[in-house]
């Protein structure tokens, strides 16, 4: 496939490590350093395609290699209502694929009606994530897995009360040992059978990729509204930025970073300090992705706001002074010694077209994240 490189993803790896130095945007330099490790030669090499333009920097397990087999069985897991305590909800509940993996709630709603504590995140390009979930408290996919099943408010069952039902049945144990080599269904196969189906879900054939791979010619406008999205304003230097890329830069439209985000003077979600126990990351939250943004609506870690202009204009006028708001925030501005991020109308449609340029009409479509259980459509 155009734009993507096959990764040979084995099952062991070398101890020998080396330094990756800089992975640079289209607009927007963005320096890695990350220590990885080579691999062995396998007898049986699975192959996992990537984009080119995604960087080579991302997080796979020596412990959880991918495999087709495990893939499958983890999308018919992440489908699969018996792993909710009353069997009514599955990961799917929450994480729509035709939602680019959101599913459209300020906080989603969990077994015997309860709500969760944040909105459901969008589940895109995990592939490349140090750590998950709003405050970052997951370190990898794995272990990020086994939180909303076993939450009494989310799935409400044990991991392994959930192994013994699909033990059960006379559809897992066969698929189990395709994927883990035995039909003895343990509680960590499930997770990383999930870790892996998510793991693939890539959105990475928008516009915007487009345009960065060079497929198609940009517009006026449509470079106009990039530089925008990812400079930070210099007035000095009559520089004009919407100052999105300074959270949201490179082309995962994501640095993996928290930030106070200024929506409330004093934060009534703790956010990364709940992990952390600092009083420095108090009310700090994930950036997250931007990738399909226009279809993931509300927004926020709450789903206080309903639109995307809602959001552009809690940045550029009603940003609250408070305790961790973040520097490059605050600071902000497109006037000398302006006390706002001062967009000016023109400025903030174009910084919306370059979000609806995110929109990746292949991936809510794409048949290998759909429900296996449902059959296709035919004329």
């Amino acid at each position: 496939m155009k734009g993507y490189t096959t990764q040979e993803v084995p099952s062991f790896y070398a101890t020998q490590s080396y330094f990756v130095g800089l992975s640079l945007g289209l607009w927007m330099g963005v320096v890695y350093a990350c220590t990885y490790k080579t691999a062995l030669p396998s007898k049986k090499a699975d192959t996992f395609a990537t984009p080119t333009h995604f960087g080579n920097l991302y997080n796979i397990p020596a412990d959880n290699p991918m495999h087709p087999e495990a893939v499958a069985l983890g999308r018919m897991l992440f489908y699969e209502p018996l792993l909710s305590g009353d069997t009514t909800l599955s990961c799917a509940s929450c994480h729509e694929q035709a939602r680019a993996f959101t599913d459209g709630q300020a906080f989603s709603r969990g077994i015997k009606g309860h709500l969760s504590d944040r909105s459901a995140m969008s589940l895109v390009n995990l592939l490349w994530n140090n750590s998950f979930f709003w405050d970052g408290r997951a370190k990898s996919l794995e272990t990020q897995a086994l939180v909303p099943i076993q939450n009494p408010r989310e799935m409400g069952l044990s991991i392994q009360d959930a192994a013994l039902r699909l033990q059960a049945t006379a559809l897992y144990p066969p698929l189990f040992r395709k994927a883990f080599g035995s039909r003895q269904i343990r509680p960590e196969h499930i997770l990383k059978a999930l870790a892996q189906f998510e793991r693939t879900l890539i959105s990475a054939n928008s516009r915007y990729d487009q345009i960065v791979r060079g497929e198609v010619q940009a517009s006026e406008r449509e470079l106009r509204a990039i530089n925008l999205f990812m400079t930070h304003p210099v007035p000095e230097a009559n520089l004009r930025g919407g100052n999105c890329g300074d959270c949201h830069g490179s082309h995962l439209t994501t640095l993996h970073t928290f930030h106070d985000n200024g929506l409330e003077a004093q934060p009534q979600d703790e956010g990364r300090a709940l992990v952390t126990g600092q009083a420095y990351d108090k009310g700090k939250m994930r950036a997250p992705s931007l990738r399909n943004i226009a279809l993931t609506a509300p927004y926020m870690h709450d789903g206080r706001f309903k639109t995307l202009r809602e959001v552009l204009d809690h940045y550029n006028e009603h940003i609250q002074a408070s305790p961790n708001l973040d520097p490059l925030i605050m600071e902000a501005t497109n006037e000398p010694e302006g006390q706002s991020l001062a967009l000016t109308e023109e400025e903030k449609e174009d910084i919306l077209l370059f979000l609806h340029l995110l929109t990746d009409s292949t991936f809510i479509q794409d048949p290998r994240f759909s429900n296996p259980f449902v059959a296709p459509n035919r004329p």
